[in-house]
């Protein structure tokens, strides 16, 4: 399909997750689309709570992004057009090998918080509103605790992104809850390790929107569908699964 010369000059602004960006998804992508379609894409790696917001200001195009519950409400209160479904991965749990807590192995993650409060371990959390913060906060809730209220001295809140927040682990020795993509290509592991995974609460999914162009007439329309509609395609999905980290799968697309 051709684009006009004002859509092959065009870039979009894409409010979405660190998980997106830190784990090189976008680096591995980008090139992929604009080389299809002209367009260029600018990343804001937010966390999800801040980029849609950054969305229903009105200062990006495209929101991008991994809380189905705050996407929805997204949508339904006229910020986005429509929800897409793109990819999933897992949240994984890792902590110190040493395993204070004795988690390791379980698939259980309701039962492994429950563990690491009883046992008062240090547990390093996002604490930024982020996809996977609000991940954290529901399994928490899931295990009858609202950490809001009954964070103890070993619950450290970083306010920062998911890599920031692993080398806070990593110091600390810490339990941490984090996306595989992130954990895939993290380095500064130190004595960190995978130590509850498998467990169907900790399924993720991503979505993507466009920014309501009746609300905010400035989005760039025209640019972000073709944006949105190369995720959703066959090629778009084919790349996001082919994105490997040190051999491992990172995503795996699900578009319907």
């Amino acid at each position: 399909m051709g684009i006009t010369p004002a859509l092959a000059a065009a870039f979009i602004t894409v409010a979405s997750t660190t998980s997106t960006e830190q784990s090189g998804l976008f680096k591995h992508l980008l090139p992929l689309f604009e080389k299809h379609s002209g367009i260029s894409v600018r990343v804001v790696a937010l966390g999800t709570g801040q980029a849609l917001d950054m969305g229903k200001r009105g200062d990006a195009d495209v929101v991008f992004v991994h809380a189905k519950p705050l996407e929805e409400k997204f949508v339904a209160e006229g910020y986005g057009v429509q929800r897409f479904e793109v990819m999933y991965n897992d949240f994984v749990l890792v902590g110190p090998k040493a395993d204070p807590a004795k988690v390791s192995g379980t698939k259980d993650i309701v039962a492994a918080l429950l563990k690491i409060k009883a046992a008062a371990v240090p547990f390093a959390s996002r604490g930024d509103n982020s996809g996977t913060h609000f991940a954290e906060v529901s399994v928490w809730k899931a295990a009858g605790v609202d950490i809001a209220k009954d964070q103890q001295s070993w619950y450290r809140e970083t306010g920062a992104g998911m890599g920031p927040t692993l080398n806070t682990a990593s110091a600390m020795n810490a339990y941490a809850l984090t996306d595989r993509g992130t954990w895939l290509s993290f380095r500064n592991r130190g004595e960190l390790t995978i130590v509850v995974e498998g467990d169907k609460r900790l399924f993720n999914q991503y979505g993507v929107m466009l920014v309501n162009p009746s609300r905010h007439a400035h989005v760039k329309q025209e640019a972000g569908r073709r944006f949105i509609d190369w995720l959703v395609s066959q090629e778009g999905q084919m790349a996001i699964s082919s994105f490997k980290i040190n051999g491992q799968q990172a995503f795996f697309a699900n578009a319907r």
